[in-house]
């Protein structure tokens, strides 16, 4: 949700924003934003904030710090100290989300402008792709790749084979966008650098994944932190603290919402 959140208008919670009926369709509704989850927890913790000391934390800030706390939460340990002071954007627009946010389609060069828009490098693309260490992905995201891939009924030969034998038997068909399939296989629950190790053996789920081995820069560096736990947990700090810096809004722009999914009246 951060990353969604960001990559849109910088980090200023307008992801979670209700449609209304006089308004236009909010960030939430546009079709990269349909499988995010958890937006009830973020309420649920702003409710209580709002409790505890009104008016001063923000929605932005309740979403960087969930987002430290949900891949800290498994080694009981801080990965990144986030820097808060982030207030709430008053504008969410859906029409605006295709234009951001990376499609799971996208070839190297296009993931490299997205990132670069955001004057982020090819270090933090490769190292927050990481994130998809955690989660799942929609048949329909990726199911070309298994049956039509160059429109000729064919599949992505970029693809491991035993792996996309094992995701036919998940997908059956391209009109298939209902069933869900881990991005990280047999690590799906767990926040761990298995998935650089994935890639390494042609098994990226999304072709955005397996773009990330046709460029040397790139390949490199999944090469290093396939190799090194340690060290993707520490790229991933830092590549988490850049994003979470991206158009923040602070002093009087913006406004601190009594409730995240609506502006204040």
């Amino acid at each position: 949700m951060h990353f969604h959140d960001c990559f849109v208008r910088g980090c200023d919670a307008s992801i979670l924003l209700d449609s209304t009926a006089s308004k236009k369709k909010t960030e939430k509704t546009a079709i990269p934003n349909l499988s995010l989850d958890g937006f009830d927890v973020i309420e649920e913790i702003k409710s209580h904030l709002e409790e505890t000391c009104p008016g001063v934390v923000s929605c932005a800030d309740i979403i960087a710090l969930a987002a430290r706390d949900s891949v800290s939460f498994q080694s009981k340990t801080s990965l990144w100290k986030v820097l808060t002071g982030r207030r709430d954007g008053k504008i969410s627009l859906a029409s605006e989300v295709l234009a951001n946010i990376p499609f799971p389609t996208s070839n190297f060069a296009t993931l490299k402008k997205d990132f670069e828009k955001k004057s982020l490098t090819v270090h933090d693309l490769v190292v927050l792709s990481g994130g998809h260490t955690i989660g799942v992905g929609h048949c329909n995201l990726f199911s070309k790749r298994l049956y039509n891939f160059t429109g000729n009924g064919d599949a992505d030969p970029s693809l491991d084979a035993e792996y996309a034998a094992f995701l036919k038997t998940k997908c059956l068909n391209l009109s298939d966008n209902t069933t869900i399939v881990e991005v990280d296989r047999d690590s799906s629950l767990s926040f761990d650098n298995h998935y650089f190790k994935q890639l390494k053996l042609n098994q990226g789920l999304f072709q955005s994944d397996a773009a990330l081995q046709t460029d040397n820069e790139a390949a490199n560096i999944v090469e290093d932190l396939g190799a090194s736990s340690d060290k993707f947990f520490t790229e991933f700090a830092q590549s988490m603290k850049r994003m979470g810096a991206i158009g923040v809004l602070t002093g009087s722009s913006g406004e601190i919402r009594k409730k995240c999914n609506a502006v204040n009246s």
